[in-house]
């Protein structure tokens, strides 16, 4: 099955709380209601990016004979949610993530693990030749700068070789396979 519906559900999820968390980037100054443009936008900037990149955890895996599942972390989306409303100058969280239940041998772990921050890597190339278009308006400007901007972090600091992060799987993996 390509998704099940929990996993829809979680996706859902997923993206009204990353968006919610991320929609002071597109308010519109001095209007005090709740503003579901702002909301609608972030959703749109950023679900793609989070999505994408567990989707192409999920696909690898699954790829190489592996049960996958994505899951929405509701206690890390909860976190990032209290520090937007505690106005935290600094927002850190793991909206969702992929759980593969059997060991994948290295090279496989290896490129499931990079499959996510590779997607980011290629969202990201496509966002610059997006903006070099001649005739692209202001609003889809916007979206491609953000897009670029979302997706090149999320490929850097997910590549990062530190224990957590995707970059240590693998990285890891490429060295077990040299030594």
């Amino acid at each position: 099955m390509f998704l099940s519906p929990r996993e829809v559900l979680d996706i859902a999820v997923m993206t009204l709380a990353v968006g919610y968390i991320f929609m002071d980037l597109f308010k519109i100054p001095r209007v005090m209601s709740f503003q579901w443009r702002a909301l609608g936008w972030a959703c749109l900037v950023t679900a793609p990016a989070l999505i994408l990149h567990e989707l192409g955890h999920k696909f690898t895996a699954i790829a190489f004979g592996a049960e996958a599942t994505f899951h929405a972390a509701y206690l890390f989306l909860l976190v990032g949610i209290v520090l937007k409303l505690l106005r935290s100058p600094v927002i850190f969280f793991v909206p969702g993530y992929v759980s593969i239940p059997a060991a994948l041998p290295l090279l496989p772990l290896g490129l499931t693990a990079f499959a996510g921050p590779g997607v980011n890597g290629l969202l990201y190339l496509l966002s610059v030749r997006m903006m070099k278009q001649k005739h692209l308006s202001k609003r889809a400007f916007i979206l491609w700068l953000f897009t670029r901007k979302i997706n090149g972090f999320l490929f850097i600091f997910n590549m990062l070789p530190l224990p957590g992060f995707d970059g240590f799987k693998v990285f890891s993996a490429l060295f077990g396979l040299i030594y």
